[in-house]
C-alpha cells in the first residue's frame, strides 16, 4: 500500500494533482482513498490531500507516515518532511523548494516543476509534472500507461491539453535523472 501526501499553497493544483492520481489509479485497477484538506483562505493558504493506493481493500484512509510526499512549496516541505517514513520519497518542486534542509533518511527527488511547466508554455502544469516525477520514482504504474490515463482524465472533462502530457513526461524524466 502506498500512502501519499500532496501539499502546497492553494492555487498550485495540489488537490487536482491528488484527484488525477486517484482517478487514474482507479482506472488502472487500484483501490484508492483521497482525503482533501485546505485552509479557509484558499488561494495562498495551505492545501493538501492524502491518498492511499493499493491492490487490496483499504480499511482505513488515514495514516501517520506517508511513503511519498509531493511538495510544491518550501513551507510544505519544511513542515511535512517529518511525517515521511524513513526510506520514503520526498518529491520536491525544486523551483520553489531548497532540498538541502531535508532529512538524510529519505529519498529526495528534485524536479524543477514550475520551470518545466513554464518552459512548455503550460504554467498551470507544474502539478502534473510533479505527478510524473512521483509515478517514475514510486513505480506505481508504467510512466506511459499513466500518461495515457492523464489524457483520458482530461478528455473526459472536456479539457484535453497535450501540454499536460508533455509536463507529465518531463517530470518523469527529471525524476529518472535524479
Amino acid at each position: 500500500m502506498l500512502s501519499i501526501i500532496c501539499a502546497g499553497f492553494g492555487g498550485q493544483g495540489v488537490l487536482t494533482a491528488g484527484l488525477v492520481l486517484a482517478e487514474v489509479s482507479v482506472s488502472g485497477g487500484k483501490r484508492v482513498t483521497w482525503v482533501p484538506s485546505y485552509g479557509s483562505e484558499m488561494r495562498g493558504g495551505t492545501a493538501s490531500c492524502r491518498l492511499r493506493i493499493s491492490d487490496n481493500e483499504i480499511l482505513n484512509p488515514f495514516f501517520d507516515a506517508p511513503n511519498v510526499l509531493i511538495t510544491m512549496n518550501q513551507d510544505s516541505a519544511d513542515t511535512m518532511q517529518e511525517l515521511v517514513s524513513p526510506g520514503g520519497f520526498v518529491i520536491a518542486n525544486s523551483t520553489m523548494v531548497d532540498c538541502s534542509g531535508l532529512r538524510d533518511d529519505i529519498v529526495k527527488v528534485e524536479v524543477p516543476a514550475t520551470a518545466l511547466a513554464a518552459d512548455l508554455k503550460n504554467p498551470r502544469g507544474a502539478n502534473i509534472a510533479m505527478l510524473g516525477a512521483a509515478i517514475a520514482a514510486s513505480k506505481l504504474f508504467p510512466v506511459q500507461e499513466f500518461a495515457d490515463g492523464i489524457d483520458a482524465y482530461f478528455e473526459a472533462k472536456g479539457r484535453n491539453n497535450p501540454l499536460n502530457r508533455a509536463c507529465f513526461l518531463q517530470g518523469a524524466e527529471a525524476a529518472s535523472k535524479g
